[in-house]
């Protein structure tokens, strides 16, 4: 079943939600993800020695490459579809983008969503990881049939073919579709997609420090940053109004 109209408008609150429930899942299930991991696979290490700090760092710093995997695929595909429609609430679908990372997957920006669950996931609990990314995939496979409805409806036939070319989600190898020549604007696309690197950032500082308190300082301020989209939208707004008048 696809999203909702208001499930659209608040895709971004909904993905926080679900990550707050996911590591709240903590209060019911004890068991850090981590640890879970290091008994399945090293079970001879001792909780609270050096080798289980360093098993622990090596889980996390596969979860901040996971995340900065997102980060530099989210940007990519926001160079060639333009931060202030990737965030902006209202759905838009008067143009089909194929260029870029949309040439191998026709959801590049909500595949991104998924190594990012991951990657953050591990620091949750067992529950609190399995959750993180269920529910991620879920609610984005959603929005994916709920934008894929509209581009038929505006797009027609030109879509459907693209639909038949490029895969919904899970990328091809190499491109399906040639490339349309359009240049990617790289600048916008790492300002809008900042909030992601630095989510990246954070858990490497985790990784690093072993430091939650560190950790959380910087995914704050990821959160924050993620107003810097935002501003990109009201200012492509502000623009058209303008131009309207």
């Amino acid at each position: 079943m696809q999203a909702t109209k208001f499930e659209f408008e608040m895709r971004f609150w909904i993905i926080c939600a679900i990550y707050f429930v996911g590591f709240f899942l903590s209060a019911f299930d004890h068991v850090p993800f981590i640890v879970a991991v290091r008994h399945l696979i090293a079970p001879s290490i001792v909780r609270g020695t050096p080798n289980a700090d360093l098993f622990s760092r090596i889980v996390i710093l596969a979860g901040a490459f996971l995340a900065f995997l997102s980060a530099g695929l989210r940007t990519w595909a926001a160079a060639y579809l333009r931060t202030d429609i990737v965030h902006d609430t209202s759905q838009h679908s008067e143009a089909l983008v194929a260029d870029g990372p949309f040439r191998y997957t026709r959801n590049p920006l909500y595949f991104g969503n998924l190594p990012l669950a991951v990657g953050i996931g591990v620091l949750a609990s067992r529950l609190g990881f399995v959750f993180l990314v269920a529910a991620n995939w879920i609610f984005v496979y959603r929005l994916i049939l709920r934008e894929e409805e509209a581009l038929r409806q505006s797009q027609g036939e030109s879509y459907r073919a693209y639909q038949q070319a490029v895969p919904r989600f899970w990328p091809s190898l190499r491109p399906r579709v040639p490339s349309a020549s359009r240049q990617p604007q790289w600048r916008q696309a790492f300002a809008g997609e900042s909030f992601v690197w630095i989510f990246g950032l954070a858990e490497l500082s985790i990784a690093i420090t072993l430091s939650a308190r560190i950790g959380g300082a910087v995914f704050l301020l990821a959160f924050l940053a993620y107003f810097i989209p935002l501003r990109l939208v009201r200012k492509r707004r502000a623009r058209s109004e303008t131009t309207d008048h």
